[in-house]
């Protein structure tokens, strides 16, 4: 009977190959690629939340033996710990990863906003996406790590676009 499984399996791999079929199994991601992903996105989060109270906001700095980030250099900073690589600043982390609808965003997204004057779209802040609509960010206004809605309130307007970078 095994063998049977195994001549069968073999003939379909040869027919796919052949005719320039994929089979289901070939195009759909394995589970432990979506595990390991909502896995380093719990962690992410995990560790961001447990520098609230520690860090300091300070724009244009990177500071990591004190713990003094601006946005960009915080998130850089966070994934790092994951094995991420991100680039320094929002010009360059916006463009990094995939871009992902709001509608469609995922537990440690990368959130970006405009927050000088009306939202025009120049992407000036950057944030880690929770879940449930709250993402947490280095930001001036608390001089550190805070967590805010993403869907009321200041940010919801500010809020310009994402990226999946896990």
């Amino acid at each position: 009977m095994q063998l049977r499984t195994f001549i069968t399996k073999v003939v379909i791999v040869s027919m796919c190959a052949t005719t320039g079929v994929l089979g289901a199994e070939a195009i759909q991601a394995p589970a432990s690629a979506t595990v390991e992903a909502a896995s380093k996105a719990d962690t992410v989060i995990s560790l961001a939340k447990s520098y609230r109270g520690k860090v300091s906001y300070d724009y244009g700095t990177r500071n990591a033996s004190k713990l003094i980030f601006d946005c960009s250099s915080f998130t850089q900073f966070i994934f790092a710990k994951v094995g991420v690589s991100l680039k320094w600043g929002t010009a360059v982390q916006k463009k990094q990863g995939t871009a992902v609808s709001k509608s469609k965003l995922a537990k440690g997204d990368l959130v970006f906003f405009d927050t000088i004057g009306s939202n025009n779209r120049v992407i000036n802040h950057v944030g880690i996406y929770m879940g449930n609509g709250q993402f947490i960010h280095n930001t001036p206004s608390v001089d550190g790590i805070a967590i805010s809605s993403l869907t009321s309130g200041y940010w919801s307007k500010a809020y310009v676009s994402a990226r999946r970078v896990l």
